[in-house]
């Protein structure tokens, strides 16, 4: 049976039902707190520490506690955030950063310079826009509390959009006793200078996630709120996250305003929210997520690129699009290649082999001859993430099409978060694939696009290694000009589909739901500064 078929047949209409009356599940408490907001996630973030993972969950969860140098709105456009400002000397080669007075962390601390240099550093070694800033780094150093100084070997134009930017693995700024912890390990504990605290001695893993207003909070004085950029005046004393993976679950809560807003809404419930005159469905952000195949690259059988290559060749974009939003096209994209829609970068370049005629047998003759002997694959997924366990189930059935001996490993999303970073084999709790999704956002051009990396042990899970994409990621952030960095995104993308760093699955646009008694909520993603109840 198909994944649709399988949610209709199970919720269409039990649930739908239930939506409109009460559902016999156990009661979300009612007697909330007008100053309380009430948030369910598209899943727990259960690695809290946002440097150590890619997930997008953990990066909202992570703009709640701490803050940044500089953040972009809504036009994608660097604003000055934690810094009063900032001088560029020396043909572009010295920047000194003021920081705002008055900065402090979650346990009272001011905020310091050394606090930003240290937190910058283990940021970089974590990410890719950040790994290609540090190469130009001659010296980063803090010559008092409130100046950041950069001395490069080579200017660096793009800083303020790096330390900046939007996607998975955020620049934030933590104390230097924590930002010294080993990068490849979570922080012992979670103190940032943003607009919440986050309250451990609430925390119940999946299960709730509290936050508090931190009163010593400043906000910037000038500038117009808009997604990352700007004031962040917080209006809550409390942000509760319900985590609440079963979908009936959450939408029954939300008609029956135990909760006030849910993140990612599964397709198929989008209806009878829409018809709900107490509610507002509405899309943050137009730019879409993009479907992922991430292959491991240094696992059998997938470090063979003529067998990611035949992988590829079989893939239908539009039954993974389907499987996540139905048969509603508004909803989804197809024909998608290694840079979303509307990027400068996008280009026709190598697409036949996406949207062309799909030939299972010949993909089966493929792997095959590739070397492929029938050895067991390990497809990791999520069964409490209903968009990535859509791609999943897709992505299952299509390798057993194509003579793949698929290991379907479902586990809950913290465990698998966990285990997408273990190299070892798959029977020492390694896998050999997984699917998730980037904020396309994140994909537009070469500088934040993690999963086109082919740095090898320094990209993210999967660890792509490909020269070639390298050498022209580096000649993209030295190119003259727009039209010139179009023309390496062309090549990027013709290389990608030799390398295979991974296969693009489509492009879905998520919207999410509130309370209409809620306003001033940001285009882009869900953050919780602006945000009002009427």
């Amino acid at each position: 049976m198909h994944r649709r078929d399988l949610l209709r047949s199970t919720l269409g209409g039990a649930v739908c039902a239930a939506l409109g009356s009460r559902l016999a599940s156990p009661a979300i408490a009612q007697a909330q707190a007008a100053r309380t907001l009430r948030f369910v996630p598209q899943a727990d973030a259960a690695i809290l520490d946002p440097m150590i993972t890619t997930g997008l969950v953990n990066r909202n969860h992570g703009f709640l506690v701490f803050d940044t140098l500089y953040g972009v709105d809504e036009q994608l456009r660097p604003q000055p955030q934690m810094v009063a400002g900032h001088t560029v000397d020396n043909d572009g080669k010295t920047w000194v950063m003021t920081l705002r007075e008055g900065l402090k962390f979650h346990d009272n601390e001011p905020v310091r310079a050394r606090d930003v240099v240290a937190s910058l550093r283990r940021w970089a070694s974590r990410d890719a826009f950040g790994n290609s800033l540090f190469t130009v780094v001659d010296e980063l150093s803090a010559p008092d509390d409130r100046t950041v100084r950069w001395r490069l070997k080579s200017p660096f134009p793009m800083l303020p959009e790096a330390l900046g930017k939007v996607g998975a693995i955020i620049a934030f700024i933590m104390p230097e006793r924590l930002a010294l912890t080993d990068s490849n390990l979570p922080v012992k504990e979670l103190i940032g200078s943003g607009p919440f605290r986050f309250q451990a001695d609430q925390h119940v893993p999946g299960s709730r996630i509290v936050y508090s207003r931190f009163d010593n909070y400043v906000p910037r004085p000038e500038g117009t709120t808009s997604l990352l950029a700007g004031p962040k005046q917080v209006h809550f004393d409390r942000v509760e996250w319900q985590i609440l993976p079963d979908a009936a679950t959450a939408a029954a809560a939300l008609q029956r305003g135990e909760i006030d807003w849910w993140d990612q809404p599964i397709m198929d419930l989008l209806p009878p929210l829409k018809r709900n005159n107490a509610l507002k469905v509405e899309l943050l952000d137009p730019i879409g997520n993009v479907g992922v195949l991430r292959f491991n690259h240094t696992q059998a059988p997938f470090d063979n690129p003529a067998i990611r290559r035949a992988v590829l060749s079989a893939i239908s974009q539009s039954d993974f699009m389907s499987a996540i939003a139905g048969d509603d096209k508004s909803l989804w994209r197809d024909g998608i290649g290694f840079f979303p829609p509307g990027s400068n970068m996008a280009s026709d370049a190598g697409m036949s082999a996406l949207t062309g005629p799909r030939d299972l047998a010949a993909a089966t003759r493929a792997i095959k001859e590739a070397g492929y002997k029938g050895e067991k694959v390990m497809l990791i997924a999520p069964g409490d993430f209903p968009v990535i366990g859509a791609m999943s189930e897709v992505t299952a059935d299509l390798f057993r099409k194509i003579g793949i001996n698929v290991d379907y490993a479902v586990m809950d999303w913290g465990s698998m978060l966990r285990r997408m970073a273990n190299r070892e084999t798959p029977d020492k709790g390694g896998y050999n694939a997984f699917c998730t999704y980037s904020a396309g956002v994140t994909q537009l051009n070469p500088s934040a696009h993690n999963f086109l990396r082919g740095s090898g042990d320094k990209a993210t899970f999967g660890w792509s290694s490909s020269p070639k994409l390298e050498e022209l990621r580096d000649a993209w952030f030295v190119a003259p000009d727009a039209e010139a960095q179009r023309k390496i995104g062309t090549e990027m993308q013709r290389q990608a589909f030799v390398d295979v760093p991974y296969v693009p699955l489509g492009v879905f646009y998520q919207p999410t739901a509130y309370k209409k008694e809620l306003s001033g909520i940001l285009k882009g993603l869900p953050l919780f500064w602006n945000v009002r109840r009427a």
